[in-house]
C-alpha cells in the first residue's frame, strides 16, 4: 500500500456549515477565518470544482462569493455554478462576488473609468436596512470600509435594491431580501473595514441561521472519536517537531489512542538553543508519550557543508530526514500510520483557483508524502484547521500556555535563517543572538503582539571597532512582524530603545558579531523567512 490521504469523516457532520467559492482572491482565507471566529464551520473551494452534486451534497446553510483577479466582462471569466441561485439558501458576493452574481442574474457590470476604480480605504452611505445590518450599521450611516475594485456594477438585476453607495461604486451594497442574496462591492474581511466580522456574523447567524456552535471543545471530542475509528488497533507514528502543529497533533493523538502512538523526534542540529531538551522534557516526561529522540544533527551538517542556495538546502534537509525517519519507523515496529500536523492553509494552498500550476515562491516545507516505500496512511487531524483554532484546541487540550503561543517556527529550522553557508560556528552565533533577542521581547511582554520573531546571521562581515581593537564580524539582521495567518506581514513596530538595548546585548555577549540591523519589510513584497 502506498502513502496516501486517508480521508477523514467531514468535521462538520454534527455542525451546520457555509460554502465558500473562491474566484482567487488573495484574502479568501481571511473569509473563512471571520466566519470560523462566529462558530460556524466552513470550506472554500475553487470555483471550478463545485458542481451541482457536490454543492447539494454539501448542503450549506449558505454560500459566500469571495473576490477575485478577473473581470466579469471578459470572455470566459469564472462563474458561479447556476445551483447556487437555485437552491434557496442565503448567498453573499464579495467584491467580484457581488459582480459575477449581478452579472448572472440579468444585471450589468462594466469596466469602471477612473472615478469608478477605487483602492483602499473608502466610505459607504447606508440608503436602507436589512437583517445583515442589525447592530452593526443605520440606515443614514457614513463607514469606512476596504474597496479593490476596477469594474463595478451599472444595472441591478430584478428584486435588488441599493443599500449603500460609495463614491466610485454606486451600488456598493446590494439585497435582494425576498431571495435572501447580497452584494457589497467592498471586501469586509478586512481588518480595513472596521465592522466586517460583524456583518460576517450577522450573515452567518441572522441570515443564514446557524447555531454557531463550532468550537474546538467540541472539535476535540469529534476528532477523537473519529481517530479512534481510523486507527483502530494500528500503531501510529507522528514526527514530531516541537512546534505548535506537530504538538498538538500528537497530544491530540495520545489522548485517543494512548501508547499506540510513537512521537519520532529528529535532531537536525539546527534546533534554536535549548529547543531539543525542551520538547524531550514536556513530551517523554510530562506526556509519558514514546518518543525516540534521534540526534541526527553530524549527519545533517556533512550533509549540509558548503551548500549556499537555499532550494539545495531544503530539498538536502528534506531528503535526509526522510532517510533518517524511515530508520527511527523501523524501530517502532508494524506502525501503519503516519500522523501530520498539515493544516487547512496547506490544503488550500495546495490547488490553484484556476486549475493551473502556481508560481513557486519557496519550497513549502509542511506539505508534501512521503516515499512509497514506507507504506504508511496518513492521519491528519488538524487539516480542517487554521493556526488559531489549532491553538485554542491546544487550550482545550489543557496544553502549557506557552508551547501553545510558540511563533511558527519553519521545517528547515535555521538553515534558511543562515543565508550562505552553513557551518557549526555561525550555527553557535546565530543561537545565541536568537535567544537574547526573544529573550528580550518576553521581558518587554511584547511576546503574544508579534506572529514571528528571529535573528538572521547574513554572510556579511563589516569593519567595526570594540574597544581600540578593530573587528570584522558578522552582520545580525532582526525580523519581527505581525500578521493573522503568515499570508501577508506587516514589520512590528520597535520603539527605537528596545531596538538599542537588543543591539547592544548582542554586540557584547555574541562572539562574532559587530552589527545589527532591523528587518522593515512587508509581505509583500518580502516573505518573512529570509530564504
Amino acid at each position: 500500500m502506498s502513502v496516501q490521504s486517508v480521508s477523514q469523516l467531514n468535521a462538520n457532520a454534527n455542525h451546520d456549515h457555509i460554502l465558500i467559492l473562491d474566484f482567487g482572491s488573495q484574502v479568501t482565507q481571511l473569509i473563512a477565518r471571520r466566519i470560523r471566529e462566529s462558530g460556524v464551520y466552513c470550506e472554500i473551494w475553487p470555483f471550478n470544482q463545485a458542481d451541482e452534486q457536490r454543492i447539494k451534497a454539501y448542503n450549506p446553510k449558505g454560500i459566500v462569493l469571495s473576490g477575485g483577479p478577473c473581470s466579469v466582462v471578459d470572455k470566459d471569466s469564472p462563474r458561479a455554478p447556476d445551483i447556487v441561485f437555485e437552491m434557496g439558501v442565503p448567498v453573499l458576493g464579495i467584491c467580484y462576488g457581488q459582480q459575477v452574481m449581478v452579472q448572472q442574474l440579468g444585471g450589468l457590470v462594466e469596466k469602471g473609468d477612473e472615478q469608478g476604480r477605487e483602492f483602499g480605504r473608502a466610505y459607504v452611505d447606508v440608503t436602507a436596512h436589512n437583517e445583515l445590518l442589525d447592530g452593526v450599521w443605520d440606515k443614514g450611516a457614513h463607514e469606512q470600509v476596504w474597496m479593490s475594485h476596477g469594474d463595478r456594477v451599472t444595472k441591478l438585476p430584478e428584486g435588488f435594491e441599493i443599500v449603500g453607495t460609495s463614491e466610485g461604486a454606486p451600488f456598493a451594497f446590494i439585497a435582494d431580501e425576498n431571495r435572501r442574496f447580497f452584494g457589497v462591492q467592498f471586501h469586509p474581511e478586512v481588518v480595513h473595514t472596521p465592522h466586517g466580522a460583524a456583518l460576517y456574523r450577522n450573515f452567518t447567524h441572522n441570515v443564514c441561521g446557524c447555531k454557531g456552535d463550532w468550537t474546538m471543545g467540541a472539535f476535540k471530542d469529534e476528532a477523537v472519536a473519529k481517530i479512534r475509528k481510523q486507527v483502530g488497533s494500528g500503531k501510529v507514528i507522528c514526527g514530531l517537531s516541537g512546534g505548535v502543529d506537530s504538538s498538538v497533533t500528537a497530544v491530540l493523538l495520545h489522548e485517543a489512542i494512548g501508547d499506540q502512538l510513537t512521537c519520532i523526534y529528529v535532531d537536525t542540529g539546527l534546533m534554536r538553543q535549548g529547543e531539543s531538551k525542551q520538547v524531550v522534557e514536556l513530551f517523554r516526561d510530562h506526556y509519558n508519550i514514546p518518543l525516540i529522540h534521534e540526534d541526527a544533527s553530524e549527519r545533517f551538517l556533512s550533509g549540509l557543508e558548503g551548500i549556499a542556495d537555499p532550494e539545495m538546502k531544503r530539498k538536502i534537509i528534506g531528503g535526509l530526514f526522510i532517510d533518517v525517519f524511515d530508520d527511527c519507523k523501523k524501530r517502532v515496529g508494524g506502525a501503519e500510520f503516519l500522523a501530520q500536523g498539515t493544516l487547512y492553509p496547506d490544503v488550500i494552498e495546495s490547488v490553484s483557483f484556476t486549475g493551473g500550476p502556481s508560481v513557486t515562491i519557496k519550497s513549502h516545507h509542511n506539505v508534501g508524502g512521503l516515499p512509497e516505500h514506507m507504506e504508511l496512511k496518513l492521519v491528519e487531524p488538524l487539516r480542517e484547521l487554521f493556526k488559531d483554532e489549532v491553538r485554542d484546541l491546544g487550550r482545550a487540550l489543557g496544553m502549557p500556555e506557552d508551547f501553545i503561543k510558540r511563533h511558527p517556527f519553519p521545517g528547515p529550522a535555521l538553515a534558511i535563517r543562515l543565508p550562505g553557508e552553513i557551518t557549526t560556528e555561525r550555527l553557535e552565533i546565530l543561537r545565541k543572538a536568537d535567544a537574547i533577542y526573544i529573550e528580550e521581547i518576553k521581558n518587554a511582554g511584547l511576546y503574544d503582539a508579534i506572529w514571528q520573531a528571529f535573528a538572521v546571521l547574513l554572510p556579511v562581515r563589516t569593519v567595526g571597532v570594540m574597544g581600540d581593537n578593530r573587528t570584522y564580524d558578522y552582520v545580525c539582521a532582526l525580523r519581527a512582524v505581525t500578521s493573522t495567518d503568515g499570508m501577508t506581514a506587516e514589520y512590528y513596530p520597535f520603539d527605537h530603545k528596545f531596538l538599542d538595548r537588543v543591539s547592544t546585548r548582542i554586540i557584547n555577549e555574541v562572539m562574532g558579531i559587530n552589527r545589527v540591523v532591523y528587518d522593515i519589510t512587508s509581505k509583500p513584497p518580502g516573505t518573512i523567512e529570509w530564504e
